[in-house]
């Protein structure tokens, strides 16, 4: 009984490792944006650099962990995690470090996968792993709110390239802490692998998010931002059609023909896409409007990690007391209302007067949509689907963070842009000198600090709040889409049951013993 908790805590504590690199960058993203000249859309591609191929790569995470084993492939990842650390964190130009970023995404599509997978083999009884799966699941979203913190402590006292260093002690503690306790598993038979899916899905989820985050640079109208959109839309449709007619595929689309699986799924997705693009506004907002430092900025973060962890366990209770429906539409209606607290910030606002409560909605509202969708997903599934089941739920969550980051970033963009040179133009600022400010808001701020003392403040005041306006616009996206949310779970979650009803039979297949529902 013990050595599987203790074994659930290493595999979480590796599920960390690599959910904590999806958001620890955030902090570093102004530092980023003067050391290496980036833009909003390179300070974009360095987040969605690691989401993207993390998110096209899980599904052969699941397969290498299903036919050489999910413990050999788990070691493997955090391994190769930590060799291209090393280079990430010896990047010179804004090229190699989102090409390491990359290379980072690809290591952990290896880990995440494989700690669901045996979780799912260790723990038989009901009760047993749905609290194992929540714990998982409130991991996740801790670690992405934990990354801005441990990212912002590490800048204070080092450079940006400390939030690559750090993974090396935490990969070495992540390895020893698996070969101490958690089991060995045997590889099952899997059948032939489906490379012209895999090469079409990543093909199709590349070009989407690379039309969204360019964009607003390239104009919505331009025949390359049109014709990408629907290229991307072409190219995954074409991935449908694969995957709906080859005998083995990559993706099992067919599991989506259950409602209560394409709906749980659904809603991790639009709730990471909520989180990660929330994450990487706050952290500008933090930084280029209130003025804090990196490690301030990541610290105001951290009720987001302690609300998560606190109310995680308490959405599995009323799971189990209600049902998940009821749940997990509570859950993204809280998501809703805490955006929707963000429409009446100003550049003003206080941190404890309004922000740390919209934050705080939107973690518990997270808390009661990932747990209990998480373990809807794995109960709607026969025995024989579970390891596809596991490996769709986390792309879900890693898709969904990817357009996060694309979608809200690119609306902030646009308005940005669009207005920031308008408002400077009025104050008499050169035209090159726009032109600089119009590449981020950090520039912008950076402007400001230069301009002379009779401008100064009156164009930091400008470009703040042009950065607001912004903010708001993007925001008004997330509260429509948890809202959307909310209402189609609550009819299409109708009838799942509560997860003390299961009737949960073990199975022995190739040595492990998993656990389903029928």
């Amino acid at each position: 009984m013990r050595n599987r908790w203790l074994a659930l805590a290493a595999l979480c504590f590796a599920e960390l490792l690599v959910m904590v690199d999806n958001t620890i960058v955030n902090v570093a993203l102004p530092t980023m944006s003067r050391d290496l000249d980036a833009g909003i859309s390179g300070l974009q591609w360095i987040v969605d650099a690691y989401t993207l191929v993390f998110a096209g790569l899980l599904l052969t995470g699941g397969y290498l962990g299903d036919r050489f084993g999910h413990r050999r492939m788990l070691l493997t990842g955090i391994v190769g995690f930590v060799g291209v650390s090393v280079l990430a964190a010896s990047s010179q130009t804004l090229d190699q470090l989102i090409a390491t970023r990359a290379g980072l995404g690809m290591f952990a599509a290896l880990v995440f996968p494989a700690t669901l997978a045996i979780i799912v083999s260790m723990f038989v009884g009901a009760s047993e792993r749905a609290a194992a799966v929540g714990i998982w699941a409130a991991t996740s979203g801790v670690a992405v709110a934990v990354g801005p913190v441990l990212g912002g402590w590490l800048l204070e006292h080092y450079s940006w390239s400390s939030v690559f260093w750090v993974n090396l002690p935490l990969g070495a503690a992540g390895i020893a802490a698996i070969l101490l306790v958690v089991p060995a598993t045997r590889p099952t038979a899997t059948s032939r692998f489906d490379l012209p899916g895999l090469v079409l899905s990543i093909i199709g989820l590349g070009l989407l998010t690379y039309s969204v985050i360019e964009g607003p640079h390239f104009g919505w109208s331009d025949p390359r931002t049109i014709g990408g959109l629907v290229v991307a839309l072409g190219v995954l449709a074409l991935f449908a059609w694969r995957e709906l007619t080859v005998e083995h595929p990559i993706l099992d689309l067919r599991l989506f023909t259950n409602r209560h699986f394409a709906t749980a799924a659904a809603m991790i997705s639009v709730a990471f896409f909520a989180l990660f693009g929330f994450i990487f506004l706050i952290t500008q907002f933090f930084q280029a409007v209130k003025g804090y430092g990196p490690f301030e900025a990541g610290l105001r973060t951290l009720p987001f990690a302690v609300v998560m962890a606190v109310f995680s366990p308490v959405a599995m209770a009323l799971s189990h007391r209600f049902g998940p429906r009821v749940v997990a539409v509570a859950g993204a209606l809280l998501m809703s209302g805490g955006f929707a607290l963000v429409e009446v910030a100003s550049r003003t606002s206080g941190y404890w007067e309004l922000i740390i409560w919209s934050m705080s909605l939107m973690a518990v509202g997270l808390a009661f949509i990932s747990g209990p969708c998480t373990q809807v997903i794995m109960d709607a599934l026969r025995p024989e689907q579970a390891g596809a089941g596991s490996a769709v739920n986390d792309t879900t969550r890693e898709i969904g963070g990817t357009l996060g980051v694309a979608v809200l970033g690119s609306v902030l963009t646009s308005v940005y842009t669009a207005g920031v040179g308008g408002r400077l133009a009025a104050l008499g600022v050169p035209d090159a000198v726009r032109g600089i400010a119009g590449e981020s808001v950090m520039a912008g701020v950076e402007v400001a600090q230069r301009a002379p003392g009779n401008v100064a403040e009156s164009v930091r005041v400008a470009v703040q709040q042009v950065f607001v306006d912004g903010l708001h616009s993007a925001v008004w996206v997330a509260v429509a889409v948890t809202l959307v949310a909310a209402i189609a779970a609550a009819y299409l979650l109708r009838g799942t049951a509560r997860a003390d009803e299961a009737d949960v039979q073990p199975l022995e297949i190739e040595g492990d013993v998993v656990t389903a529902r029928p």
